[in-house]
C-alpha cells in the first residue's frame, strides 16, 4: 500500500466516523480537556462558583487564541510593514 493509498483510506475512515457520530461528539473529550487547562489556570483551588469559573476560563481561552494569532502574524507584519496583529486582536472584540 502506497502513502497515497494510506492517506485516502485514512480520510475515508475519518469521514465515515464523522458521519456516524458527528464531529462535535468526537472532539468533545479533547475540548473538555482543553477547557480544563484554563479552568485550572483561573481557579486552581476551585473557590469560585461554576459560572464565574467558566466565564474566566473562556476569557483565558480567548486570550490564548489571540496570543497564538499575534505570534503567527507578528513576523508577517514586520516583513510587510503593516499592523496585522492589531487588526487581528481588534477583530475579536
Amino acid at each position: 500500500m502506497t502513502t497515497n493509498d494510506r492517506v485516502a483510506w485514512g480520510r475515508i475512515g475519518g469521514l465515515t466516523a464523522q458521519a456516524r457520530h458527528g464531529g462535535h461528539a468526537m472532539t468533545a473529550p479533547a475540548r473538555r480537556g482543553f477547557l480544563g487547562r484554563f479552568l485550572a489556570e483561573v481557579d486552581p483551588e476551585c473557590r469560585l462558583d461554576l459560572a464565574e469559573r467558566n466565564r474566566r476560563a473562556e476569557a483565558a481561552r480567548r486570550a490564548h487564541m489571540l496570543r497564538l494569532a499575534a505570534a503567527i502574524l507578528a513576523p508577517k507584519s514586520a516583513h510587510c510593514g503593516t499592523s496585522r496583529v492589531s487588526a487581528a486582536i481588534h477583530a475579536d472584540s
